[in-house]
């Protein structure tokens, strides 16, 4: 079985990769891997507990590995304090039945940090998918213990400045392959594509071993 690779992909088909869906669609196809959440962006402010047992209902499925994509954005979706209690929901869910967290952050990142050790869910693993941000920013998910993923575009200084054992990697919606991505960050670092998904797929799997006990696929 092949193993995952990509952190986070919209695209339906995708092997190799945890593939994020709005809980109201979820309808998992044989041989696939998926993280599931409600997206900052669409309606969160219409959610009720109803929507949240229907998260945690898909969440327990075992071929979603991680909860996702969830998080904030200052610049589209509902008001910044609706979306930190959604959020912080999805926090409570993985803390609950073990998976990490798959985040959406735009120009809100001490918020998300804020709102996590406010929850006093920062044992919750997080990875911050599709990061562009600069190092200041990096540095402060970092310190709060996030992996940071990232797609074809990227800042390179960021990139260069994230510790090898917490970069992950992703197509998120680009037309870019996984390889594509992996050969873009190899070389800003000055090493092979087969090098960069290597690492990126050694750290998800520690990441989704980190907080839950499902069988993860492994290579044969």
């Amino acid at each position: 079985m092949t193993p995952v690779i990509d952190c986070h992909t919209h695209r339906t088909d995708a092997s190799a990769a945890l593939i994020a869906v709005d809980p109201r669609q979820f309808a998992p196809q044989p041989g696939l891997w998926y993280s599931v959440g409600y997206h900052p962006w669409y309606d969160v402010d219409s959610l009720n507990d109803a929507d949240f047992d229907l998260l945690e209902q898909c969440a327990r499925h075992p071929q979603v590995l991680a909860i996702g994509e969830t998080g904030m954005d200052s610049l589209r979706g509902a008001d910044l304090d609706t979306q930190a209690r959604v959020f912080v929901r999805h926090l409570q869910v993985a803390h609950v039945i073990g998976k990490p967290v798959v985040a959406h952050c735009v120009r809100t990142a001490q918020r998300i940090i804020d709102e996590r050790r406010k929850a006093g869910l920062t044992a919750v693993p997080l990875a911050i998918h599709g990061m562009r941000a600069n190092e200041r920013v990096a540095r402060a998910l970092l310190d709060a213990g996030c992996y940071l993923s990232y797609g074809i575009r990227f800042n390179p200084a960021t990139l260069l400045a994230t510790p090898p054992d917490r970069m992950l990697i992703e197509t998120d919606e680009a037309p870019a392959s996984i390889h594509e991505v992996a050969t873009a960050i190899a070389d800003v670092l000055a090493t092979t594509a087969d090098d960069v998904i290597a690492l990126a797929t050694g750290n998800l799997h520690r990441l989704l071993q980190s907080a839950n006990e499902v069988a993860i696929p492994q290579q044969e």
